[in-house]
């Protein structure tokens, strides 16, 4: 059987992503419950396991700062108008729904569907590439498949949304305070992309995250 990675132009037929889909849910779930014993902070963590920033609202709202893995990106931004306007009313938007968000800290892979997922047959059989990892809210991982689910056009057949509902349903209930958080973790996802495609140059991308930005503030 071919192993197949998750991905915008993965070769996986409709029909085994059918059949994974409920696997790369359940991995959700064994991310959630991944031991964090031992580790504090929250954010991107460092080789001895201690996230940057003393809360969850601090590490999400550290989205408007420089960093060595995307530099440059405030000024490349600007040369994109619209983008960076949009850019300062989700930020804004994000402090405001960052004070009612869990404290929990749990490991957050950050970076699913980015050809991180294995698959062989109806199996997840790996998820790779922690160098996105934090220590936050579990429910960020669930928005990262919202959130890029539309860039996937072979996806389509398949309503994330309602799976992840369903899912949650089956195991334990709908997650408390929902839309609320998944609202912030939207908009954070969206700030990211807007600062990475405007340091990349990708001006096609970066306006289809800028209007998908634009519809999460406007809900």
């Amino acid at each position: 059987t071919e192993i197949y990675t998750l991905s915008l132009h993965d070769a996986l037929p409709i029909s085994g992503k059918r059949a994974a889909h409920p696997g790369l849910l359940a991995a959700l779930d064994a991310i959630r419950l991944l031991d964090v014993t031992g580790t504090r902070g929250y954010g991107i963590w460092a080789p001895d396991r201690t996230g940057p920033a003393a809360s969850w609202a601090q590490a999400l709202l550290a989205i408007n700062q420089e960093t060595t893995r995307v530099p440059g990106w405030r000024a490349a931004l600007r040369d994109f108008p619209p983008s960076a306007h949009c850019f300062d009313r989700a930020y804004a938007l994000l402090g405001e729904l960052v004070a009612g968000l869990p404290e929990s800290r749990h490991i957050i892979h950050g970076d699913l569907l980015n050809r991180n997922v294995l698959v062989q047959g109806s199996r997840i059989t790996a998820i790779i590439d922690w160098g996105n990892a934090w220590y936050g809210d579990w429910l960020y991982d669930a928005a990262w498949l919202i959130y890029w689910w539309p860039w996937f056009p072979r996806w389509q057949a398949i309503d994330i949304g309602a799976e992840l509902a369903t899912h949650w349903a089956r195991h334990g209930g709908r997650p408390p305070d929902l839309d609320h958080r998944l609202r912030a973790y939207l908009l954070h996802i969206g700030l990211d992309a807007l600062a990475y495609n405007a340091f990349r140059g990708r001006r096609a991308d970066l306006t289809r995250v800028t209007t998908q930005v634009a519809r999460l503030i406007n809900e």
